[in-house]
């Protein structure tokens, strides 16, 4: 409806207008499709092979669509020679492409994340970008410089590396846009490198290049957010059990070292407590392994839902599981320990499983991780023991 009327106001022709309108439809109905059927939608910029889908499928083929529409339109209104037909789709698919490319990605960034959460640090950071962006794009586009149409067009580029490695897409996705208007109104004053013989001729190459660009600034921006993810999932893994999702051996002993040194100098105790799934290989041997793995993530979901933001929930060996909770002395472990276990065992699926438990306390139980560990596990055999004695007994 708006290109309709916004076209009736210049064209002053209705079927005219109406084309146009209708290939403005058609490219946004193309592009969104296009985009949300094979490049994720609105989350196409978090994978760089998403970006370049994006850019195919919206900033080419859809505005391609619109362009052959529209100047067929005006063509055959007589608002265009048929003899400058590809000059004419050139220039209005390059504007819409260009759109695509530069603004559709700052709309998109902007309305998935709105918020912006900065540490002081990062604020200074960011008005440090924008004052760049500000003086390079004065330098390059705004004839502050002697000679007006000096290749400068480069220094553009460490500015947009800086936003993708600092910030994230969103921020450097706004960076080209914020650059791209300052060159524009340099160029359209008759400044800078792609000044040319005519404002068409020149904002045409100056289109091109922000496009490139914005292409380039986009893919690097994904690719930092990749890498970074793959750096996160590395070390969850080099601390995380896989299966279970709690810490691993390696993170357990950290959480207990730092804990012995913490307790050495204020004094105040803290607990380990172990726990033991009981018939682990009986479940593996009745009902397979895949099973057996459930009953092990179940012990590990009441172990989640029962710990303290400052406790360390680990698994501990292939069925022993481990809780550090700091400034807990023996009566608040063992309330702990005797919750997790009744929680476990009414968890309501099938089969039923039991644990085992034992504590530790330090400094009474030992003043090391190694000693405190091996008494926990005295304890936990020690109550196993008389559990199965007790079932015996039956």
């Amino acid at each position: 409806m708006g290109a309709f009327f916004v076209n009736l106001t210049t064209a002053g022709s209705v079927a005219t207008s109406l084309g146009i309108a209708v290939g403005n439809t058609v490219e946004g109905l193309v592009g969104a499709y296009l985009v949300n059927r094979f490049a994720r939608g609105r989350w196409a910029f978090e994978r760089a092979r998403n970006v370049f889908r994006f850019i195919l499928l919206a900033a080419v083929l859809s505005t391609a669509v619109c362009a052959t529409i529209g100047v067929t339109t005006i063509a055959f209104a007589g608002m265009a020679r048929w003899a400058d037909y590809g000059s004419v789709w050139l220039t209005w698919w390059l504007g819409d492409a260009v759109g695509d490319m530069v603004v559709a990605p700052v709309a998109i960034l902007w309305t998935l994340s709105r918020h912006v959460r900065w540490e002081p640090r990062k604020v200074f950071e960011a008005l440090g970008l924008v004052a760049g962006l500000a003086v390079v794009g004065l330098v390059v586009f705004g004839g502050i410089l002697p000679v007006k149409n000096y290749p400068l067009e480069f220094l553009c580029v460490p500015l947009f590396v800086w936003a993708a490695f600092a910030f994230g897409q969103r921020e450097a996705a706004t960076a080209v846009l914020l650059q791209s208007g300052i060159a524009i109104w340099g160029t359209l004053a008759g400044f800078g490198p792609f000044v040319r013989s005519t404002a068409n001729e020149s904002l045409l190459l100056l289109q091109a290049f922000m496009g490139v660009t914005a292409v380039v600034t986009l893919v690097l921006a994904a690719v930092v957010r990749e890498r970074r993810e793959g750096e996160e999932r590395l070390r969850l893994l080099a601390v995380s059990d896989p299966l279970t999702g709690l810490a691993n051996y390696r993170k357990l002993t950290d959480a207990l070292e730092g804990e012995v040194r913490r307790s050495s100098r204020t004094d105040r105790p803290f607990a380990v407590v172990l726990l033991d799934l009981d018939g682990l290989k009986k479940v593996n041997d009745r009902h397979g392994h895949l099973v057996g793995s459930r009953a092990l993530c179940r012990v590990a979901e009441v172990l989640h839902g029962s710990c303290r933001g400052v406790d360390t929930a680990a698994r501990f060996g292939g069925d022993e599981f481990a809780v550090v909770l700091p400034e807990t002395g023996e009566d608040a472990a063992w309330l702990v320990a005797r919750r997790v276990g009744e929680r476990v065992a009414r968890d309501g699926e099938k089969p039923a499983i039991t644990v085992s438990v034992g504590v530790a306390v330090y400094p009474r139980d030992g003043m090391t991780l190694e000693a405190l560990l091996s008494s926990a596990d005295q304890v936990l055999y020690q109550s196993k023991a008389r559990r199965q004695a007790k079932s015996r007994a039956r």
